[in-house]
């Protein structure tokens, strides 16, 4: 992603693992300095070393637990600050399992990551890059946003993470017609899976101990960075970096306008028909 001016700085979540690390090391490589948040303070600074030593930015590190108000008001409050140029909300847990079992403090700990927190970063980021006349936010999401009407197996218990990244999508999409004719872009980007250390825990904690990725492999974390910042470049508003033909996305676009139709005031004879069976 191309931006030359004075305010280079990019904010990236869930910066200690998979897609955020990858991020981090991409942008850098790129001549961005950084802001690196997540959980887990020592793989931050081992990544923030690491990445001044190799590029030469200006990397700073901020352990917060989105899920925690204080850490969360402390992040908006340096998303918001002039120099930053570019948000990559990334943190995300997922909280897999059935629904009627999950603890529920889990569930509400996976909307406040997934949802609240990129709400309230983005918040704090648009005003200001509206007013400088540039910035991006790059939102990470998940093609199991589209995968609500699937039964588990292979697929994980997902309601909740599903429907956060649910809204992911929708919010992005909405925001970025919202912003159009502005010179602020967004992006929701939607992998599959990812070969990452994701599926080895719910998020309730950290996963402990060295980077690992899951049995189940999947896409390198490095090629979905790879389509994000390309699609940004191209202002892409739905990404999905294994998808050839983009034409998936018109088709959604052209779907959802059918199920518009169904917005005016007068009820469907099926409906109508069904009431009148049932009534005798």
């Amino acid at each position: 992603m191309a931006d030359d001016g004075p305010a280079r700085r990019a904010v990236v979540t869930g910066a200690s693992s998979g897609i955020g690390t990858e991020y981090a090391a991409a942008l850098a490589a790129r001549g961005w300095d950084l802001v690196l948040v997540a959980r887990r303070a020592d793989r931050l600074d081992a990544l923030a070393g690491r990445l001044r030593e190799e590029s030469g930015a200006a990397v700073e590190a901020m352990a917060a637990d989105l899920a925690h108000s204080p850490d969360l008001s402390r992040v908006a409050a340096r998303v918001a600050a002039d120099d930053v140029a570019l948000l990559v909300n990334n943190a995300g847990i997922n909280g897999y399992g059935p629904f009627a079992e999950v603890d529920a403090a889990l569930l509400a700990k996976v909307i406040d990551v997934n949802v609240v927190a990129p709400t309230v970063l983005t918040r704090a980021a648009l005003p200001h890059m509206l007013a400088r006349g540039r910035g991006a936010v790059v939102n990470v999401a998940s093609l199991l946003a589209f995968a609500g009407a699937l039964p588990p197996d292979p697929l994980p218990h997902r309601a909740v993470y599903g429907g956060t990244k649910g809204y992911m999508v929708t919010f992005t999409r909405t925001l970025a017609a919202e912003l159009a004719g502005t010179p602020v872009r967004v992006q929701v980007v939607c992998p599959g899976l990812t070969a990452t250390e994701f599926h080895l825990g719910t998020g309730e904690a950290p996963v402990a101990g060295e980077a690992r990725v899951h049995d189940e492999g999947g896409m390198p974390a490095a090629d979905v960075v790879e389509a994000s910042l390309a699609a940004l470049e191209s202002d892409e508003v739905v990404c999905v970096p294994g998808l050839s033909d983009p034409g998936a996305v018109t088709l959604l676009a052209d779907a959802e306008r059918a199920l518009r139709a169904g917005s005016g005031a007068t009820l469907a004879p099926r409906y109508r028909d069904a009431g009148r069976a049932a009534h005798g």
